[in-house]
């Protein structure tokens, strides 16, 4: 369901996304090409800053916002999600946050006020507040990153974890084209 935010904001979302019946987008919410929306999402852009403004949750083209999935920001601050990018289920994007291209956030998962560097690798139950992640890093599962943690303690990538971002994003890119396919059939 798409809807308006109490500042008069309409979602802008391309017509090559696939937005699920059950998600919620409200406000100002930019969704770009071949995105996937699943069930029971919510993205919601509908606080102000002091200056009564708000910047957009932007969701860049290619990436997959999954089922249950909550993105939502403080007072007004931006959210990004980088092209190609992963958010599964469950997980909680709350801004101020921006998360790169090529990125894989695991399961359950909770990000605030931090950004995560293109082509990292976040695994299952893990809280990133306050600290921002660079490029290529696999965060393990389990792990609660905040603003005194010790970022050489984590690894880069392992080749693995990365074709199987890749491969996340393919089979949510077939998503989008077939459920747009099945909607067309109604």
């Amino acid at each position: 369901m798409l809807r308006k935010n109490p500042t008069g904001y309409y979602p802008l979302v391309s017509e090559q996304a696939f937005i699920d019946a059950t998600a919620i987008v409200c406000g100002y919410v930019i969704i770009e090409d071949n995105v996937f929306v699943g069930p029971y999402a919510v993205i919601r852009a509908d606080e102000v800053n002091e200056q009564g403004g708000m910047l957009p949750i932007l969701i860049k083209a290619g990436s997959n916002i999954q089922d249950g999935v909550v993105i939502h920001s403080k007072a007004g601050a931006t959210v990004t999600i980088g092209e190609r990018t992963s958010v599964a289920h469950r997980s909680i994007v709350h801004g101020p946050c921006t998360v790169g291209n090529d990125v894989f956030i695991g399961f359950n998962t909770v990000l605030f006020n931090t950004c995560i560097g293109h082509g990292s690798v976040v695994r299952h139950n893990c809280v990133i507040d306050g600290l921002d992640l660079p490029n290529e890093f696999h965060v393990p599962p389990m792990t609660h990153i905040g603003p005194e943690f010790n970022l050489e303690s984590i690894s880069k990538v392992p080749p693995e974890y990365a074709s199987f971002s890749e491969s996340v994003v393919s089979a949510n890119h077939a998503l989008v084209q077939g459920y747009k396919k099945l909607t067309n059939e109604f």
